[in-house]
């Protein structure tokens, strides 16, 4: 996507969006963290869709407001929710989307109604434990057995630094997939 297009996407802080809502408006926001974060704690407004599973056409099809009114995307500070927005812009729908600034955190800091669930350790700290426990297995194990498991810690820490440069952490990816991140759908 073109900076150009980037640059073009449409923000909205969270106050003004629950200004909007106090208005008697209806509008659309949709979370895009994982499971296991939005039961932890998000948006009471809010609805679930991982951004792993995004997919902005069926969204855009399948909504309940009129197809012109934003669609509002919220992730825990802001980076998934601009992914996501990023994603329905090169589906062609980037004139309806619209991201809440600094996301559940700023959400919830600014005072607005939350609904708040089982606490879970956050993503991004699962991820840092799983990246700690390889680099130091991989120490141990090429210290006690053989000297080629060291790469094990090479291979831990290249690809954090494949994820710091593309701002993409496929272990996150498959750290939110693991059962204990899943959260089981209520019927409705």
């Amino acid at each position: 996507m073109s900076a150009d297009r980037i640059a073009a996407l449409k923000t909205i802080s969270p106050m003004a969006l629950h200004t909007i809502c106090q208005g008697g408006k209806a509008v659309e926001l949709i979370d895009v963290r994982t499971p296991a974060e939005y039961r932890q704690v998000h948006a009471a407004i809010a609805r679930l869709v991982p951004l792993d599973t995004l997919n902005p056409g069926a969204i855009v099809s399948k909504r309940v407001l009129n197809k012109d009114e934003p669609l509002y995307v919220i992730c825990r500070s802001g980076s998934r929710a601009q992914k996501a927005c990023e994603a329905f812009a090169a589906a062609g729908f980037g004139d309806v989307v619209v991201n809440v600034e600094g996301g559940t955190l700023a959400w919830e800091q600014a005072g607005l109604p939350v609904e708040h669930g089982k606490k879970t350790i956050a993503l991004e700290r699962q991820v840092r434990i799983a990246a700690g426990g390889l680099v130091t297995l991989g120490c141990v194990l090429g210290t006690f057995v053989h000297p080629w498991l060291h790469a094990l810690s090479g291979l831990i820490g290249l690809g954090l630094v494949f994820s710091g440069i593309t701002d993409t952490c496929a272990m996150g990816m498959l750290i939110a997939k693991m059962p204990w991140n899943q959260v089981r759908q209520r019927p409705p």
